[in-house]
This record gives structure tokens, C-alpha cells and sequence, in this order.
């Protein structure tokens, strides 16, 4: 490996973390509730780090896929380590695993919280807090790319934050990665402020509406309020925010061909209409079932409530309404299923992604009329038209198999080291792997994760960091043959 190039990259991965805390010291100024020193010394501290590692690498700038790897690991536990600071500086989260654990959490997009009252902290550390939703819902590392030069340092930074659905659809960029990362952030900034001004036109205030749609269009969650959006009880807020979430689970690859006059791609990507599929089934069962069961007084407000909910859960956000513990356990049980797909890939969100069971569903129909109607035919499988190669399918059924060993290996280990039940031992696992946020159990919409204990935290976030990197760039630095020359 090149650590002369890894050390360049992550000192500018600093040196942004550092800048981007001034932000929050204009906040911090506003309000004026004693959270300004926390962020200037926490900047100062970041930007000290991060200057020397960058100024006395600067001039190397080869890096190898492993090289990539390795910075896409250790890089979100070093930003994560940072920008704990703030919390502990001003005595917030004094803890480090704690503050580590919600900076984690907000980076990787999980929206997990340590916190037990949201509302007691100064407006500017909850604006960092959601804040770390905006800069690690487009991917934090895409940043890097904007920093580099042209070429293959930066794809490969690009490949190794990547997710396996996003080689399977071939949604990625190979030319000219920097001028693709700049258009896409711009949509997804764009996205970010047409939704603060929706919201602020419905009456929320300017804070609540940034913090809020940091947290949506990133599929996050984070909310500065201790009931997140049921704080409102506001028809008007949970529509704009569930047409936002919709629009962070969609490939922004779409948004992109789309800008550059290429309508023809949403009407042929496969993965897109197995989204809209899924959404509208989960949340036309999960409203009849409350409508059904007159857990609310319309069919109006129980399409609300449950879309809101599935819309949510689906595509990783976190955001709750209501407390879905107290929903009919028929409603309960669909909510648990929508946790394990998760939305589109190349997506802000997480999860096991359509795109893998797209692949799954179409391979496990080619094989039953293969073995049982037609022996002697070869049966071609699809997406987006073009014919997909078997060694995809094997990494779709991989990547499958391997999250469900995570989740069952998770939820036994967390069983027995914090001697949780069941339901919030798998829940725990689950909700951090999926980068979902709330759960079932002891951690559900009502809760946090206040209560698990210090290995555990760690446990989950690493599992955070797992569930964001789509898993293999993660698990990949375990191997003793990435160490090797």
C-alpha cells in the first residue's frame, strides 16, 4: 500500500471535517448557549491534524484499490473520531464511546441515538449532529474525489465506498469521476434546499427544517426533537418529507441522466419499478391493517401514519410519526420485513437493496422453469434490458447471504454481551446493519441506545460502518492477504 498517498487523502478528509465545523459556530453564535469554544477548539484540534498529514504528502497522489479500501475504513473512524469532540468538549456525551457511537451513527446515516434528551443540547451541536447526515448521506469520502486529480485515485476511492448493487447495475462512473461527483452533489444539495423552504413554508422553523432535511434527502433521521417529525403532528410536514424520503431512496444516477435529457432511463431501470412496486404494497397492507383494526379514526390518517412509516423504514431513514409498538402486531410484522430490503442502490440510503432481490427473484424464476418446464433451454436474466452476467448473480446471492449471517451472528453476540432479550438483540443488529436507526424492543421509536453497554455500542458501530460501506470494503481489511504485499 501507498501510505504516503493514503496519509495525503485522509489529511484532506480533516481538513474538510475541520472547515465544515465552522457552520456550526455560526449557530453556535446565534443561539448562544455555550457550545461556541467546544467547536472552535474541536476545529482547531481537527484542522492540526489534518494540515501537516496533507501539506508533507501532497505530492503523492498514486493510490491502489487497496490503498482505497483502507481509506474508506479507517477514513469514517477517523472523521467519526473528530467530530465526536464538539459533544465532549462541551460535556454533551462526555463519554467518547457514546459521542463516537452518535458520530458514527450520523455519518453512516443509521440516525441511532445515545441521547435521551434531544432537546437539552445547544442548537449548534444538534445542528452538527444532523449536519454529519448532509456531509455522509452523498457518501463522505465522494468529497475526496472533488479534491483529487482526474483519474484513477479517485475512482478507486469511489469503488471502495461503492455498493455491490451499483456493479451489478452499472450505475458508477469510470470518466472524469470529479466533474460526476460535483453534479451530484449539486442535485443532492438541491434536493436539501427545496426542502427547507417546503417546510419552512408550512410553518416549521428555519433550524428545525435544515436539521430535518439534512436528515431526510440523506435517509438518516436525526431530528432535534425527542418525538422526531410526531412532534408536529402535522399532515402537511409528514407528506413533504415522505415525498423527499422517496426521492433519497432513488438512484441518483436517475436524477443525473435524467438533468443531462436522458428520460428514457427511468422508464427502463428495473430496480426503480420494484421500488415504487414494494412501497405501494407495504403501505396499502400496512394501512388497511390500521384502518382494519381502527388504530386511527380515517382511512386518511391511516394512510398517512403508515405510509409515513414504511416510507421511512424502507428507505433506511428512521423517522417516526407514532410509536409502531403500539400498532396491531400484523402491522408490526410487515414494518420488521421492510427493514431487511432496504431501497435502490446508488441510493443515500442502505440496506440489502432492491437490486439484489430483483436479481434473486428473476434468477430463482429462470432456475424452476429451467430444472422443471423447459430442461434444454438457457434462460437469460435482465435488468434495466441489458442481459446480466452470472458472476453478478452470484455476488447478489453473496451479498444476501452474508447480511443474514451478520444479522443472526449479530443478534447472538449482542444477546449475550448485554443480556438483552431477543427482539431487541436481533432488532439492535438490524437497525444498525441497515443504517435504520429505530427498532423493536428496548430501542424502538420510544427508546434509544443509551442503555446498551460500551462493547456493545462498539459492536454496533462497527456494524454501522459495515451496513454503510455495503459490507465487502469493510470486511476485506480482516483478510491477511489485503496485508501482504
Amino acid at each position: 500500500m501507498h501510505f504516503s498517498s493514503i496519509a495525503n487523502v485522509l489529511g484532506k478528509l480533516l481538513i474538510v471535517t475541520g472547515i465544515s465545523m465552522l457552520l456550526p459556530v455560526i449557530v453556535s453564535l446565534y443561539y448562544n448557549e455555550g457550545d461556541l469554544n467546544s467547536f472552535l477548539l474541536s476545529a482547531l484540534i481537527t484542522l492540526l491534524l489534518g494540515f501537516p498529514m496533507w501539506w508533507f504528502f501532497r505530492h503523492s497522489i498514486e493510490l491502489a484499490i487497496k490503498d482505497g479500501f483502507f481509506i474508506a475504513v479507517f477514513g469514517w473512524v477517523l472523521v467519526s473520531a473528530v467530530s465526536a469532540l464538539p459533544f465532549m468538549i462541551h460535556q454533551s456525551i462526555p463519554s467518547f464511546t457514546d459521542a463516537f457511537f452518535e458520530m458514527m451513527s450520523g455519518y453512516t446515516t443509521s440516525g441511532a441515538t445515545i441521547l435521551t434528551d434531544i432537546e437539552a443540547v445547544p442548537h449548534g451541536l444538534l445542528f452538527w449532529r444532523s449536519q454529519t447526515h448532509l456531509l455522509g448521506g452523498m457518501g463522505f469520502l465522494t468529497l475526496t474525489i472533488i479534491f483529487l486529480p482526474h483519474g484513477i485515485g479517485g475512482l478507486r476511492i469511489f469503488r471502495a465506498e461503492s455498493s455491490p448493487g451499483q456493479v451489478i447495475t452499472k450505475e458508477r462512473f469510470t470518466p472524469r469521476n470529479r466533474d460526476a461527483m460535483i453534479w451530484l452533489w449539486g442535485i443532492y444539495l438541491a434536493l436539501n434546499l427545496a426542502e427547507i423552504i417546503l417546510l419552512c413554508l408550512g410553518g416549521m422553523s428555519l433550524f428545525d427544517s435544515m436539521c430535518h432535511s439534512f436528515g431526510t434527502v440523506s435517509t438518516s433521521g436525526y431530528s432535534p426533537k425527542n418525538a422526531s417529525i410526531g412532534h408536529y403532528n402535522n399532515a402537511y410536514f409528514d407528506w413533504v418529507i415522505i415525498v423527499f424520503m422517496f426521492l433519497g431512496g432513488m438512484t441518483f444516477v436517475l436524477f443525473y441522466q435524467i438533468m443531462k435529457g436522458d428520460l428514457r432511463a427511468l422508464k427502463i431501470n428495473t430496480e426503480f419499478r420494484w421500488y415504487v412496486g414494494f412501497l405501494l404494497f407495504f403501505c396499502g397492507i400496512v394501512s388497511w391493517i390500521l384502518w382494519k383494526e381502527n388504530t386511527y379514526d380515517s382511512v386518511a390518517e391511516a394512510v398517512r401514519y403508515a405510509t409515513f412509516q414504511v416510507m421511512s423504514l424502507l428507505t433506511t431513514t428512521g423517522f417516526t410519526t407514532a410509536d409502531y409498538e403500539l400498532w396491531p402486531q400484523a402491522a408490526q410484522m410487515f414494518l420488521y420485513v421492510v427493514c431487511f430490503i432496504g431501497a435502490c442502490a446508488g441510493s443515500t440510503t442502505s440496506g440489502i437493496k432492491i437490486v439484489h432481490y430483483v436479481i434473486i427473484c428473476k434468477y430463482m424464476a429462470a432456475s424452476i422453469k429451467r430444472i422443471f418446464l423447459q430442461p434444454l433451454t438457457v434462460v437469460s436474466i435482465r435488468l434495466n434490458g441489458r442481459l446480466i452476467d452470472y458472476s453478478m448473480i452470484d455476488l447478489a446471492i453473496c451479498y444476501f447471504i452474508v447480511n443474514i449471517f451478520l444479522v443472526l451472528g449479530g443478534g447472538c453476540f449482542m444477546v449475550l454481551v448485554d443480556d438483552m432479550d431477543f427482539v431487541t438483540g436481533m432488532s439492535s443488529v438490524i437497525a444498525t446493519l441497515m443504517n435504520i436507526g429505530p427498532g423493536f424492543g428496548t430501542i424502538g421509536p420510544a427508546e434509544n441506545y443509551a442503555h446498551i453497554s460500551d462493547i456493545g455500542k462498539w459492536f454496533l458501530s462497527w456494524n454501522m460502518m459495515v451496513g454503510r460501506l455495503e459490507m465487502f470494503s469493510a470486511l476485506v481489511v480482516f483478510y491477511p492477504s489485503f496485508w501482504r504485499k
